[in-house]
C-alpha cells in the first residue's frame, strides 16, 4: 500500500516537471530556472510524505499555525526542505513567519513590511520575499495596489528585506495570462527578477510568461476527498 501511494507520488511529480521542461523549452528557458512549491496547505504528513520521500524540497502553506503541526516532523526527512508561506499574512504573527518559514510570497503592505522587518533583523534571519500584487485590483483579494508598488518596494529598502520578486493570483475563471504578463512587466520595470505565479490549471502558461516560482496542490496530492 505504501509503496503505491509512493509510486503514484512519484508518477505525479514526473508529469508535472516534465510538463515544465516542455513549457520551459518552448519559451527558450532553462527548466531549472523555475521551482515547483507543492502546495502542501490542508494536506496531512501522511499526504505530504510520500513526495518528500520522492525528492520533492519546495512546499508551500498559508497558514502559520498549521504548519506548526506538520512541519517540525516532516522536515526531519529532508534537511533540504524549503516551506514557503503563500497565504496572507498578519503583521502580529511576522515574527512567528520568519521563525517557521524559509520564503514568504505574501508581502502586501508598508505595515507588513515594518513588522518583518523587525522580526528579521531580531532573528538574524532575512527571508526573501515577493511582493504580493493585487494584479486584478479585487477588492476581496490581499496584495499590494499597482500604483502602491514603489512605496513598498522603497519601505522594503529600509528594512533591509530581500525582495525576490513580485507575486500574484489573477482573477478566477478568467484567462491569466494578460495577467502573468502585466506581472512580468512590473517586475522588469523595477528590476526584479522572481515571479510567483500559476497554480495547478494555468502553470504552463505562467511558466511560457517568464514564472520563476508556481505554486501546483491539487495536480501533485490529486483533489481532496
Amino acid at each position: 500500500m505504501q509503496e503505491a501511494i509512493r509510486e503514484t507520488a512519484q508518477s505525479r511529480l514526473n508529469e508535472i516537471t516534465a510538463q515544465m521542461s516542455a513549457a520551459a523549452k518552448l519559451a527558450s528557458r532553462v527548466p531549472a530556472d523555475i521551482t515547483l512549491i507543492a502546495v502542501s496547505k490542508t494536506r496531512s504528513i501522511g499526504e505530504i510524505e510520500p513526495l518528500i520521500r520522492a525528492g520533492h524540497q519546495s512546499y508551500g502553506e498559508n497558514r502559520i499555525q498549521e504548519a506548526q503541526t506538520k512541519w517540525p516532523e516532516l522536515k526531519k526527512l529532508d534537511a533540504g526542505i524549503v516551506l514557503h508561506l503563500i497565504g496572507q499574512l498578519q503583521s502580529n504573527k511576522a515574527a512567528e513567519a520568519v521563525s517557521m518559514f524559509d520564503v514568504i510570497h505574501s508581502l502586501d503592505r508598508l505595515s507588513l513590511a515594518t513588522a518583518l522587518g523587525k522580526a528579521m533583523r531580531d532573528q538574524g534571519r532575512f527571508l526573501s520575499c515577493f511582493i504580493q500584487v493585487n494584479i486584478g485590483a479585487e477588492p476581496q483579494k490581499g496584495g499590494c495596489a499597482i500604483e502602491a508598488l514603489p512605496e513598498l518596494l522603497a519601505a522594503t529598502k529600509a528594512e533591509n528585506i530581500p525582495v525576490a520578486g513580485l507575486m500574484c493570483l489573477p482573477p478566477a475563471d478568467i484567462e491569466p495570462a494578460p495577467y502573468f504578463a502585466l506581472l512580468a512587466e512590473l517586475s522588469a520595470r523595477y528590476g526584479l527578477d522572481g515571479l510567483s505565479m500559476g497554480m495547478s490549471g494555468d502553470y504552463q502558461t505562467a511558466i511560457m510568461l517568464g514564472a520563476t516560482h508556481i505554486r501546483v496542490g491539487s495536480a501533485l496530492f490529486g483533489e481532496r476527498g
